[in-house]
């Protein structure tokens, strides 16, 4: 087992703030429409109960952030590292989008575009991480498995709701 020195201790913070920041922007666009507008679309049997999604969101970025965490202490002089880190906050600034569209637009079609977007760039980012860590790649397996599960909730919901 590897120690932490302070500098990764800082790097770990960073690496999690910085995820769980995205699901702070995005929230502000998404509690303010559950009791509202979401409650009055008609949505697949699938769907499950609101209150879920908050924690179901925070443990995902948590395990974001110490994936990119485990990347990150390599060493931003790797070019694997740099680009891993680069298509990992893309695909975490989509995430936050994904919210603005879905939420704040009240669009399940500009939804649905983004969160495939998403989709891939996390698989992008799995792909490059692994490359760097394995440990960092399998983090981000609950993240590709949960947004495949809201992406055909997004489909679902975008189709029942013309």
């Amino acid at each position: 087992m590897t120690k932490i020195r302070g500098s990764d201790l800082s790097k770990l913070l960073v690496s999690v703030l910085a995820c769980q920041l995205a699901g702070v922007i995005g929230s502000v666009f998404t509690s303010p429409a559950i009791p509202g507008w979401y409650a009055t679309l008609t949505k697949p049997g699938f769907t499950p109960p609101s209150w879920i999604f908050a924690p179901v969101w925070i443990t995902l970025y948590l395990l974001m952030g110490i994936s990119a965490f485990i990347v990150w202490r390599r060493g931003l002089a790797l070019k694997e590292v740099r680009i891993g880190l680069g298509v990992f906050v893309a695909q975490l600034i989509l995430n936050a989008l994904w919210s603005v569209m879905f939420f704040g637009l009240r669009s399940p079609l500009a939804g649905f575009v983004v969160i495939v977007l998403l989709w891939l760039l996390i698989l992008l980012t799995i792909a490059l991480f692994r490359k760097v860590s394995m440990a960092a790649a399998v983090l981000l397996l609950p993240y590709i498995l949960w947004v495949s599960y809201a992406s055909v909730l997004n489909y679902s919901i975008w189709r029942l709701n013309p």
